[in-house]
């Protein structure tokens, strides 16, 4: 007669100690590897989503031009910050302060050594290039002027200072106020 009752099914017993173990140190070597490749990633992913909030706020002005009828002044303060202002009437009355964009994230205004002119070829003697005008605005038909209402192509330029693959760029077209964002590949930029 044989005994049943000694014999263990090893299918109803599950996983031992050192099988479990060995599961939990494979998914921590996974998410450290995941972890040191996200670290990696993480300052042109920062670098992409300024280029973002830039393209946002100048497409804004433009638009804001247009439907309040009004010129809408680019404005901008220290290394780091873009402000939209509309020029209120009379002329000379002063401006009124309709968006403000800050970088976050240590992204300033910059061009970094090396880095070419964009595809647009609208310059890059400094990181905000607009020809030298002081005065830079949206008139209520969508373009985009100096002072004397002369149309104004021109380039913003940045990423984190010291860190070239971080670089971007946002140029306007001032005839149809056309926006577009580049990323800086190191030997190129790409739309």
């Amino acid at each position: 007669m044989s005994h049943q009752g000694g014999k263990r099914n090893r299918g109803n017993q599950g996983f031992s100690l050192v099988e479990v173990l060995i599961v939990i140190a494979l998914m921590f070597i996974v998410a450290a590897m995941a972890i040191f490749r996200i670290q990696g990633a993480l300052p042109g992913i920062r670098a992409s989503a300024a280029m973002n909030q830039v393209m946002a706020i100048v497409r804004s002005g433009r638009e804001l031009s247009i439907a309040h009828r009004r010129n809408i002044q680019l404005v901008f303060v220290g290394n780091n910050q873009i402000q939209l202002q509309r020029i209120d009437l009379p002329l000379g009355a002063g401006t009124t302060l309709l968006q403000q964009m800050i970088f976050e994230n240590n992204v300033e205004f910059v061009i970094m050594p090396g880095v070419n002119d964009t595809p647009d070829g609208f310059g890059n003697a400094s990181a905000l290039d607009f020809g030298g005008s002081p005065t830079l605005m949206w008139l209520s038909d969508g373009t985009f002027v100096d002072a004397n209402g002369q149309p104004l192509n021109g380039t913003m330029y940045f990423g984190l200072n010291g860190q070239i693959a971080t670089q971007r760029a946002v140029t306007i077209l001032g005839s149809t106020g056309r926006v577009r964002g580049y990323k800086w590949t190191g030997v190129a930029w790409v739309e």
